[in-house]
């Protein structure tokens, strides 16, 4: 068994606090200061405004979304922490929701194997965990835009996936409209879709981060080198970080 141990706990947990401020540290003395990249800065705001959208379908979001598991490498434990974007606590299920703001359809796969690991970690308190990810298709290529690049004279040796391309035959995926229709399927993953357009809206008055053209010359960092150590002292990667777009501008 790869996990061994779990439970949920708020961000204000004294033993996640110093997790952070380990973390904290340790990027200090790994990386020369930059600034927030765009698309970092919009990934949150997606977050915020698809909690409230949650919100107003009646999803009734938990405080402890912060989930603290054991994992087994070798013969050390090693104790993780990993923000959940949002979760419900429905009595003995919970439905966990992944946000990802993207113009890949590959992002699907990396969210739901995020969503894959948080389930199982989760499964060892709780029976039964929906899993959601709430999609903001930022350019992901359609079909036409596909064949249209395909033909052109700078088209790629491998087509770029579309939504349709990833989704398949539906057998770990499954479209949504409302966050309910998840419980149908509570072995695979439920995605929902939003447009830019959709979440601009959302947005209302308040400026999002769009000037994404200001990251395309950025050399990204190089990731720092950080120990792994056993349980309790484990720094996460950037995936499983919950302030990896705050401390990836350090």
């Amino acid at each position: 068994m790869r996990f061994v141990r779990a439970r949920l706990t708020t961000f204000d947990d004294p033993h996640y606090r110093a997790f952070v401020e380990q973390m904290t540290l340790a990027r200090e003395n790994q990386r020369a200061i930059r600034p927030p990249r765009q698309r970092d800065l919009f990934g949150g705001e997606a977050e915020q405004l698809l909690r409230e959208w949650l919100a107003e379908q009646g999803q009734v979001l938990s405080e402890r979304r912060i989930l603290e598991y054991d994992e087994r490498s070798g013969r050390q434990t090693i104790r993780k922490y990993r923000e959940i974007d949002a979760l419900v606590e429905l009595g003995r299920s919970v439905h966990v929701f992944e946000v990802k703001a993207s113009r890949s359809a590959h992002t699907i796969r990396k969210a739901a194997t995020q969503l894959h690991d948080i389930r199982a970690a989760l499964q060892l308190i709780i029976p039964r965990v929906y899993t959601t990810l709430l999609l903001v298709d930022t350019g992901i290529p359609t079909a036409e835009t596909v064949s249209a690049l395909m033909r052109s004279p700078d088209a790629p040796h491998t087509p770029p996936p579309t939504i349709a391309d990833i989704i398949g035959d539906q057998s770990r995926f499954h479209l949504i409209e409302q966050p309910d229709e998840a419980q149908q399927w509570p072995d695979q993953v439920s995605i929902r879709r939003f447009s830019l357009e959709q979440l601009i809206n959302m947005a209302g008055d308040r400026p999002l981060h769009l000037d994404w053209d200001l990251d395309e010359d950025e050399e990204p960092p190089a990731p720092p080198v950080i120990n792994r150590q056993t349980v309790a002292d484990d720094p996460d990667d950037e995936t499983d970080n919950p302030f990896a777009a705050l401390l990836g501008a350090i």
